[in-house]
C-alpha cells in the first residue's frame, strides 16, 4: 500500500451483511490525481467498498480517510461535497432540464447565478454538449448523452475525488469508447483523484493508472497498467 500522496485511504476495513463477510482486512491507498480502477467479479465487495468511501455505508472495522483525516460517518455532507459520484443509472431528475441537473450542487452551496452559468457552460464544452441542450430534459438526450450530464453534475464543484460505480456498464461499445475520450480529456484539463469500479478489463486498461483486484472481500493483486495487461493474459480475461 503506498501512501505517498494518498489523497483517500483505507485502513483494515471489514464489512458484513448478516453473516457474509463481503470486505475481510482492506487497505489501499487512492494517490493525487491518479485514476484507480477496482475491479472484480460480481460479489466480490468492490461496490460495497465504494459506497463505504462515499459513506453510504459505514463499515463495521477499520478507518477511512480523506487528507489523512477519519472520515466521519455521522456528518458526512461536507465530506461528500468533495466527491463526486457517477453511478450507472445516472439519476437525472426527470422534471429538471439539463441546466439544473448539472448545477443543482451549485444552489445547495448558494453560488452565485452568473458563475453556476459559467460552469455550466464550461462543463459542457469539456464534454461536446452544445450550449442549447441545457434547455433539454434528460428524456430528449440519448444514454450516452445523458451519462456525459451525469459527468458534468459530479464534477460540479470540480471535487478532487470523483467515485464511479460501473457508469458505462449499460452502453454500447461505441458510446462508451466516446465517453472515455471525454472523461479523459477532463482528466487532463482538471486532474483529480478517481475511483472506478469495473467489471470491464478493457475499459481498466484504457482508463486506469493504477488497478485494485479484489476476490472474495479480499485484494489479490494490485499495481499499474502493465501489471493489469499481464493479469489479464495470464488469466486469459
Amino acid at each position: 500500500m503506498n501512501k505517498q500522496n494518498a489523497v483517500v485511504s483505507v485502513d483494515r476495513i471489514r464489512h458484513q451483511f448478516d453473516n457474509k463477510i463481503v470486505l475481510a482486512d482492506i487497505s489501499y491507498s487512492f494517490t493525487k490525481n491518479n485514476v484507480t480502477a477496482i475491479l472484480g467479479r460480481s460479489g466480490s465487495g468492490k461496490s460495497t467498498l465504494l459506497k463505504i468511501l462515499n459513506g453510504l455505508i459505514q463499515p463495521n472495522e477499520g478507518i477511512v480517510t480523506l487528507f489523512d483525516k477519519p472520515i466521519d460517518y455521522k456528518n458526512m455532507q461536507s465530506t461528500r461535497l468533495q466527491m463526486g459520484y457517477v453511478i450507472q443509472q445516472v439519476g437525472l431528475f426527470p422534471h429538471m432540464d439539463i441546466r439544473s441537473n448539472i448545477d443543482l450542487l451549485g444552489k445547495v452551496t448558494h453560488q452565485a447565478k452568473e458563475a453556476m452559468q459559467t460552469r455550466v457552460q464550461q462543463l459542457m464544452d469539456m464534454v461536446q454538449l452544445p450550449h442549447e441542450y441545457s434547455k433539454k430534459y434528460p428524456h430528449e438526450l440519448s444514454g450516452g448523452e445523458q451519462q456525459r450530464v451525469g459527468l458534468c453534475r459530479a464534477m460540479f464543484l470540480n471535487p478532487p475525488v470523483l467515485l464511479m460505480d460501473e457508469p458505462f456498464g449499460s452502453l454500447d461499445y461505441e458510446t462508451k469508447r466516446n465517453i472515455y475520450q471525454h472523461l479523459m480529456v477532463i482528466q487532463h484539463k482538471e486532474p483529480r483523484t478517481i475511483i472506478l469500479v469495473t467489471h470491464d478489463w478493457d475499459e481498466a486498461i484504457t482508463l486506469a493508472d493504477q488497478f485494485v483486484w479484489i476476490e472474495n472481500g479480499k485484494i489479490k493483486a494490485d499495481g499499474n497498467t502493465d501489471d493489469l495487461k499481464k493479469l489479464k493474459v495470464s488469466n486469459a480475461l
